[in-house]
């Protein structure tokens, strides 16, 4: 199996959901695909729309020079990679697996001694999502290597945001994305808990979380030039309020016999803020607590 370099060709490990999907939308789009899964038979639907299953971790890294990697975690990446070392000079590796910028760092550092380039990718949507141009995936890494092949990245999400050289941005802003997204998510379980202890049902408050949930551009729009500059004025609103109002809420959770681990670490960390000072400051002087310490 030799190299294909044409532009109109990729190679796809790891055929998990988010894998098969990135398979999927490059076989839509007419590029020639081949495939590599431990487990084999992960593969079958993709055969049988034209991919090539490789018989090997080698032969599917040297198929072609894009290599995109969608797998568990970047320990993953060196379990499969590794006795594979030899082919990996030349290859760009997409590198789309979740972990944690310095993973991703180091990641770049391995592959480039190898004679690899390394791409960071951090997709921002489930497989449902892959292939449909509103989509992103944030990016980073070395910038020719990213203008090069840009068109193909466009096949797994049209939106392609570059973050920098450091391969550690695309990492970056994706796990921004993800603490916000889980702690989001979180706060809905909590909120339907809630309603269920009292008669209602998710459908029930639906439109209302909803609006909750649309409202909170206009905050952090509000906030952030506030935050960037330091400025916690208590003129809009004051965190002695805000820590009444999670309290509050604390207790209603209480009294409807819901788990209260959420609301008690939100009423914590405004205590926090409490002790230390900020009670006639806003309640984005939380962000200080939460800033790492300076040296």
């Amino acid at each position: 199996m030799s190299s294909n370099s044409s532009g109109r060709s990729v190679t796809v490990m790891g055929l998990g959901p988010m894998g098969r999907a990135m398979a999927d939308a490059f076989l839509d789009r007419g590029y020639a695909v081949t495939v590599w899964n431990r487990t084999a038979s992960r593969a079958d639907a993709l055969v049988a729309r034209g991919a090539v299953l490789a018989p090997g971790v080698a032969e599917a890294v040297a198929a072609n020079e894009v290599v995109v990697l969608s797998l568990t975690d970047y320990a993953a990446m060196y379990a499969v990679l590794e006795p594979a070392e030899a082919a990996l000079a030349g290859r760009v590796l997409v590198n789309l697996s979740s972990d944690t910028p310095e993973q991703a760092r180091a990641a770049a550092r391995w592959a480039a001694e190898r004679g690899a380039t390394h791409l960071t990718g951090g997709v921002t949507v489930p497989p449902s999502g892959v292939g449909r141009p509103e989509s992103s995936t944030f990016y980073s890494g070395p910038r020719d290597a990213f203008d090069a092949h840009q068109p193909l990245l466009e096949v797994v999400t049209g939106r392609t945001p570059y973050c920098g050289e450091d391969p550690g941005l695309a990492a970056l802003y994706y796990q921004i994305g993800m603490v916000m997204f889980w702690t989001s998510m979180l706060s809905y379980w909590q909120a339907i808990a809630l309603a269920n202890a009292n008669g209602l049902t998710a459908a029930d408050i639906l439109s209302h979380a909803v609006d909750t949930a649309n409202s909170l551009p206009g905050f952090f729009a509000f906030y952030a030039e506030r935050v960037d500059a330091g400025d916690h004025r208590g003129d809009v609103d004051r965190l002695a309020m805000g820590t009444a109002s999670v309290e509050h809420i604390l207790r209603t959770n209480a009294d409807a016999g819901v788990d209260t681990a959420l609301p008690a670490a939100v009423v914590d960390l405004f205590r926090r803020g409490m002790d230390a000072g900020h009670a006639a400051d806003s309640f984005s002087s939380v962000v200080e607590l939460l800033r790492k310490p300076a040296a």
